[in-house]
C-alpha cells in the first residue's frame, strides 16, 4: 500500500513536473481542493508539534542537562528552521539520508527487548481485528501517519526539485517522464518502502514485547517509552530507542512543515521551493517558519503528546482516502499524464489501496455512531 501511494505520487511528480497541490489546483474543484488542504495543514502541524517534543523531552534523557524541555523545544525547532531556511535542498536531502540510518537503531533495541519469538511470529502472519471504536481508531492512526498527505505531496515535490537541480527550471523542460526513469523511481521506493516497513515493525516488536508486557500502558511522552524500556530490556535498548527518536524527529518535522508549506502556496499561487533563496519565495518560508512555530507552541499548551500524535493520525487517516482516490485519478487523466497513464497491475494495487483506507475510516465512523 505504501509504495501504491509513495510511487504514484512520485510518478505524478515526475510526469506532470510539478507538486500534488499545484496539479490538484488545476484539475479539481475547490469544494474538494480546501477541505482536503485544511485537513493536510491540521494534520502535518500537530505530528510536528508532538514529534518536535518528543525530540526534546528524549535529548534531555540521552544528556540530562539543567535545561527545561520546552526550551529543548525551542532550540531544536529554532535549528530545524535554520536549516530550511539557510540550507540549500540538495544539504536538506543530504542530512535526510543520513537521519534515515537512526531507524536502524529500532532493530537491535527490539532484539535486546528479548521477544518471546513465537508469539511473536504468530502475531505477525495471523492478523486480527475487533470491531471497536479503539481498535479501529488505531487501524486508521497508523493509516494516517504511514500512508499519510505530507507522504503524497513531499514525494512529488521532493521529484520537481530533484529535476531543478538537474537544470529543468521551466515546467516546460519538466514534463514527461521516459520509461527508464520510471522504472529507477519504482525500485527507489520499493527500497524505501521496504525499509520503512522494515523500521516500524521492529519499533512495534520493541514496545510490545517490553512497555505492553510489563503492563505500561499510559506513556504521555517518548521519553516515557524510551525511560521505561531500561528497566525492562536494560540501558542499550533504552538509549538506542531514544536516539532513533531523535533521529527520525529531526528527519519528520521538515518533511512536515515543508510540506505543508507546499501544499499552501501551490493552492495560493505563491512563489514557493526549497531551491529557491528566502528573498525568492518569501511566503514559503515564511509558512514553513509559521508551521514550525505552531507546532512548537502545542507543546506549551499541556497537551498529551502521544494522543496528539494519535488524534494527528486519524486527521491524516480522513484526508488519505479522498487524496488517494485524486492521485488515482489524476494519474489515469491523459490531460495531465499523456501517454504515462498508469497500467493495470498499479491501478489494480491503487484501487484495493484506497478501498481499504476508505473501508477503515468508514468503520470508524459507524462504530462512533453505534
Amino acid at each position: 500500500m505504501m509504495f501504491a501511494v509513495v510511487y504514484l505520487s512520485a510518478k505524478l511528480g515526475q510526469v506532470a513536473g510539478q507538486g500534488l497541490f499545484a496539479v490538484l489546483r488545476k484539475h479539481s474543484s475547490k469544494t474538494i481542493l480546501y477541505p482536503t488542504l485544511i485537513a493536510v495543514l491540521i494534520g502535518n502541524t500537530i505530528e510536528a508539534g508532538a514529534d518536535l517534543g518528543g525530540i526534546a523531552a528524549a535529548i534531555h534523557l540521552v544528556m540530562p542537562m539543567p535545561i527545561p524541555r520546552e526550551l529543548l523545544v525551542v532550540i531544536v525547532s529554532l535549528v530545524i528552521l535554520i536549516l530550511q531556511i539557510w540550507g540549500s535542498y540538495t544539504l536538506m536531502r543530504n542530512i535526510f539520508r543520513i537521519l534515515a540510518l537512526a531507524l536502524l537503531a529500532y532493530v537491535p533495541a527490539a532484539i535486546l527487548a528479548r521477544p518471546d519469538w513465537l508469539p511473536v511470529l504468530k502475531g505477525t502472519f495471523v492478523p486480527t481485528f475487533r470491531f471497536e471504536k479503539e481498535f479501529l481508531a488505531m487501524i486508521v492512526a497508523v493509516i494516517g501517519t504511514t500512508l499519510s498527505a505530507y507522504l503524497y505531496t513531499w514525494q512529488s515535490n521532493a521529484e520537481v526539485e530533484e529535476e531543478k537541480e538537474m537544470g529543468r527550471i521551466l515546467l516546460s523542460q519538466r514534463k514527461g517522464a521516459t520509461e527508464e526513469e520510471l522504472r529507477h523511481s519504482r525500485h527507489d521506493v520499493l527500497f524505501g518502502m521496504a525499509f520503512s516497513n522494515l523500521a516500524m515493525y521492529f519499533i512495534m516488536l520493541a514496545t510490545a514485547s517490553t512497555l505492553f508486557k510489563a503492563g505500561k500502558f499510559d506513556i504521555a511522552t517518548a521519553a516515557d517509552s524510551s525511560r521505561a524500556l531500561h528497566p525492562l530490556a536494560g540501558d542499550a535498548a533504552g538509549i538506542l530507542f531514544s536516539l532513533g527518536v531523535i533521529g527520525v524527529g529531526f528527519l519528520a518535522v521538515p518533511v512536515m512543515t515543508g510540506g505543508a508549506a507546499y501544499d499552501l502556496c501551490q493552492v495560493m499561487g505563491w512563489k514557493y521551493g526549497l531551491a529557491k533563496r528566502p528573498v525568492q519565495a518569501k511566503r514559503f518560508y515564511l509558512a514553513i517558519a509559521g508551521f514550525t512555530l505552531l507546532g512548537a507552541a502545542l507543546n506549551f499548551l499541556g497537551f498529551n503528546p502521544m494522543k496528539a500524535l494519535v488524534v494527528a493520525g486519524v486527521v491524516q487517516g480522513f484526508s488519505t482516502p479522498p487524496l488517494m482516490l485524486l492521485i488515482l485519478l489524476l494519474t489515469n487523466n491523459r490531460a495531465v499524464m499523456g501517454e504515462r497513464v498508469n497500467g493495470r497491475p498499479i491501478n489494480i494495487l491503487g484501487a484495493c489501496t484506497t478501498a481499504v483506507i476508505f473501508a477503515a475510516s468508514l468503520g470508524l465512523v459507524i462504530s462512533w455512531i453505534l
